[in-house]
């Protein structure tokens, strides 16, 4: 019998190494103390917001008490967070809101902020890049301390070889790139990716492991790159407001392991704001425990997942954060039929030659209808596999749209489609 023993995720050791040794718990409890006092003491949002609470917590529990931070808080004033002053702020990301109407998110760091990133990323790249790989990053970069920028460092110091891309405008020269570098392992978004695996040809070198980030993962996009490529996909689970990175899978991919000394991680119910037991699923909520600029209490991710219950076949002490499965917002109401976006992720990715889509809804009632317009292969024409796929994620009147080349935006083939009944 063979059996095969897998890599304990290099978190734990980084996370001990910076911890001191002192149990993770206690670590937290007083941290969270930390960042509350200086919340309090620095923050004109804090200071208002944690009125009447404790100035110290005795538990990690006690922090249930207070109330969460929204996206909502940060768009009407991000300067009443931040708690350094401006001159140590060194950089600032713009999240621009949906819609026209919408104020955008403004994000703090100071350079100890960043620092505290870049020693994640290079950590957490160790668990899929050896020394001396080459590690091409289909991310903003161009910017000093950009996303892409603190990836390369932090590639850097574990000894491998980051080449710095940028998002891919044209798969076909970011092909030619990744065939000249010799890429071992490609960083980039879910749709990226898999717009170059389609497009791929065999004859060239595959890379040998894929970090997926930035967006929703889907496992139909996951089981596309590993039957293309025949490599090792990993999943990243971060946002702007945790300082871009949260956790990332082992090689057993159950899961996030997380950053437990930069953060502290609930899982509550999104109605209540109750904590729900392990194993249950609920709304992701996080608070910062090492950062100075722009520290954030219970901030509410609005993610779906939950803690998985049992030890991870790597070994880890950490919790397990189960893969987001979508956005408590990601549900869309049509007539009497509630449809969740990630069962349209996993219908449609596997269709052959799709690259990209989107679903919004047309028309209001019983009259509303999903328009789905999909971006597929010049070469690929998969129209009929496309309302197949829907026809199985929905019951309601659906419009297929299916652009067969990108470039050219105005070839657009409709049909208005019913399950088991063509119009």
């Amino acid at each position: 019998m063979t059996y095969m023993i897998m890599r304990i995720t290099p978190l734990d050791p980084w996370i001990k190494q910076k911890t001191n040794g002192v149990d993770l718990q206690s670590w937290q409890l007083a941290k969270l103390n930390e960042t509350l006092a200086l919340a309090r003491s620095r923050s004109p949002f804090y200071k208002k917001h944690f009125e009447g609470l404790p100035e110290t917590l005795e538990s990690l529990g006690d922090l249930q008490q207070f109330p969460f931070t929204t996206a909502e808080d940060i768009r009407q004033n991000p300067l009443r967070f931040v708690c350094v002053s401006q001159g140590d702020i060194q950089r600032i990301v713009t999240l621009q809101t949906s819609g026209t109407t919408g104020e955008p998110k403004r994000i703090f760091f100071t350079a100890d902020d960043q620092e505290l990133t870049i020693d994640f990323f290079g950590v957490g790249m160790s668990t899929l890049v050896e020394a001396g790989w080459r590690v091409l990053i289909f991310l903003p970069g161009e910017t000093p301390g950009s996303v892409g920028d603190l990836l390369r460092m932090g590639l850097e110091r574990k000894g491998a070889h980051p080449i710095l891309y940028g998002m891919v405008k044209d798969p076909f020269h970011a092909l030619d790139v990744m065939e000249k570098e010799g890429a071992d392992c490609l960083v980039g978004s879910p749709t990226q990716i898999l717009s170059l695996a389609r497009r791929w040809n065999p004859k060239h070198k595959a890379p040998r492991t894929i970090l997926l980030s930035t967006d929703y993962v889907p496992a139909a996009t996951v089981s596309v790159l590993e039957n293309t490529w025949g490599c090792k996909v990993f999943n990243h689970y971060g946002a702007t407001e945790m300082g871009l990175g949260g956790g990332v899978e082992c090689e057993a991919h159950r899961g996030f392991h997380l950053r437990e000394a930069d953060m502290f991680f609930e899982i509550v119910n999104p109605e209540t704001g109750e904590p729900v037991p392990d194993g249950e699923y609920g709304e992701v909520v996080f608070t910062t425990l090492t950062r100075r600029g722009m520290p954030l209490v219970r901030y509410r991710m609005g993610d779906r997942s939950r803690f998985i219950v049992g030890k991870c076949p790597c070994g880890t002490k950490l919790r397990t954060l189960e893969k987001v499965r979508g956005r408590f917002s990601g549900f869309v109401s049509v007539g009497d039929e509630i449809l969740k976006l990630p069962d349209f992720d996993e219908a449609l990715f596997p269709i052959p030659g799709l690259l990209n889509f989107s679903v919004t809804v047309a028309g209001e009632g019983a009259e509303a209808s999903l328009l789905v317009e999909t971006q597929m292969l010049t070469s690929v024409d998969s129209t009929d596999l496309v309302e197949q796929a829907l026809g199985r994620v929905s019951s309601i009147k659906t419009i297929v749209r299916c652009n067969h080349n990108p470039n050219e935006v105005g070839n657009l083939l409709k049909r208005v489609i019913k399950r088991g009944n063509h119009a």
